[in-house]
């Protein structure tokens, strides 16, 4: 049984800490501002923040699973709690979104107005600052350890930050455009599945299996060439990925003659190289030809 070592270190579980706290009080400075105007786009972008507080929490939960080492009944390590996590999160949001949509709608149909006073403009303009500092935070974490999680987390910050500028020119147009925040607790809502789908899509692939990126594939027939004269003629390929570990099988050929100890050591070679080049761990399978020299 392979052991895999944890590449999660206190940077990415602060950023996720960090997300956490800042979205709760963010959560209740603006679900405040809603209760008082009666905004439901205020209120929906509130219940949209702590949604990303959960999104921490299944996160940082999902990580702590997945950073736990293989064992018996789990060979591979646990690194696909964090893609169920995700998938958890990404179905509750499309539910938030059917729901915001559903009042959006009611409004706009009731004609009821809202009157926006000076709190909501400072709660939202505190939203946009604050959501933006936690995306740069996120980055910041995704440039020192690479994880793509940190980056989409920062991009999510990054999106609720566009939306609550959004809302803020909302509130300046709500004087003139009486149906101004249906519309926005419309777009709102539309932000947020756009959100979920996204996030439901990109857990169900790596649960359904994909193909390997054609840079991998790339990479793989370059090292080919660098330990073998003849071309080996990588094909076949299948990638299983375990959150940080990433299991990769795939065929050569060489001469069906060719000796059990070269044979060896071409796939021990190839599987040494793949996994300092691609930190991936391969297992190779081998066609006999017969349409090469023997060696």
């Amino acid at each position: 049984m392979r052991s895999f070592k944890s590449n999660i270190n206190l940077t990415g579980k602060f950023a996720g800490f960090t997300s956490i706290v800042g979205n709760i009080l963010l959560f209740i400075i603006k679900l405040w501002a809603g209760i008082i105007t009666g905004s439901v786009a205020l209120i929906a972008d509130a219940w949209h923040t702590l949604s990303d507080s959960l999104s921490s929490v299944i996160l940082l939960f999902g990580i702590y699973i997945s950073d736990k080492p293989a064992d018996r009944e789990h060979p591979f390590g646990h690194g696909r709690a964090e893609i169920i996590a995700s998938l958890v999160l990404g179905l509750i949001l499309v539910l938030v979104s059917i729901n915001f949509l559903y009042e959006s709608v009611l409004l706009i149909i009731s004609g009821e107005e809202v009157n926006y006073g000076s709190f909501a403009i400072i709660a939202t303009a505190v939203s946009l600052v604050g959501k933006e500092v936690l995306a740069q935070v996120s980055f910041a974490a995704f440039r020192k350890e690479g994880f793509r999680s940190l980056k989409a987390d920062g991009l999510h910050h990054r999106s609720d930050a566009l939306t609550s500028l959004v809302i803020l020119a909302g509130i300046f147009m709500g004087p003139f455009i009486w149906w101004i925040d249906g519309a926005l607790g419309i777009f709102v809502s539309v932000m947020i599945f756009l959100l979920a789908y996204s996030t439901v899509k990109e857990s169900i692939n790596p649960l359904l299996g994909e193909k390997p990126d054609d840079d991998i594939i790339n990479k793989i027939k370059e090292i080919s060439r660098e330990i073998y004269e003849d071309d080996l003629i990588p094909h076949h390929f299948n990638i299983h990925r375990y959150g940080n570990h990433t299991e990769l099988t795939f065929h050569i050929k060489l001469p069906g003659n060719y000796k059990l100890e070269d044979a060896n050591r071409i796939t021990s070679s190839f599987i040494t190289r793949i996994k300092e080049d691609l930190n991936i761990f391969a297992t190779i399978y081998i066609d006999a030809v017969n349409n090469k020299k023997s060696n």
